[in-house]
């Protein structure tokens, strides 16, 4: 098993080797009140626009300390070849979120970025924040119905402590209405 497994989290050093490391980052990046964008019903390698985040945005500039949960349904295909034609977070949209003073992001999908495309430009925008990201989460899908229908939802990505490392894996769980779940 290695740091990218599974699900699992990317520290800043995943992209830049100045970057700080897994252990080098506040425990705060991983545990947080949940704001979740639901962008399911996307088409195979669409964009996950500035647009498409502005509700959520919305509502995470309510919640200091929020992290991000892209819901894109992608984790239905895991284990096939359409896993790697997942929707992906634009620059300009990754940037927003930034600004918006989000620290950590997480996908039910592969990454962030485009499977195949070069640079990693979300990764870098995030991740050059001191920023996380999780990856390959699933049940996002329960996580948006449930905060749609009004439930508080925190969440909870601890990672691994790997001494140096450029990412983890971790256990995902939400806690819903003050019910704590796997994600």
């Amino acid at each position: 098993m290695g740091s990218q497994s599974g699900t699992h989290v990317d520290a800043p050093y995943h992209v830049d080797d100045a970057w700080p490391r897994l252990d080098e980052l506040p425990l705060e990046r991983f545990a947080g009140p949940a704001v979740v964008a639901d962008v399911r019903g996307l088409p195979a390698r669409a964009p996950i626009t500035l647009d498409l985040l502005a509700p959520a945005l919305a509502r995470v500039r309510l919640r200091p300390g929020a992290i991000l949960l892209l819901a894109t349904g992608w984790s239905a295909y895991w284990g096939t070849d359409h896993y790697l034609a997942h929707p992906w977070l634009t620059p300009d949209a990754a940037q927003a979120v930034v600004n918006a003073g989000v620290r950590t992001v997480g996908i039910d999908a592969l990454s962030v970025d485009p499977t195949g495309g070069t640079g990693l430009p979300a990764h870098r925008i995030l991740c050059g924040t001191e920023g996380v990201i999780a990856e390959n989460l699933t049940r996002l899908d329960y996580v948006a119905t449930a905060q749609a229908a009004g439930s508080p939802v925190e969440v909870f990505l601890f990672p691994l402590r790997l001494p140096g490392a450029d990412g983890a894996p971790v256990r995902a769980t939400a806690r819903i209405g003050g019910r704590a779940g796997s994600a």
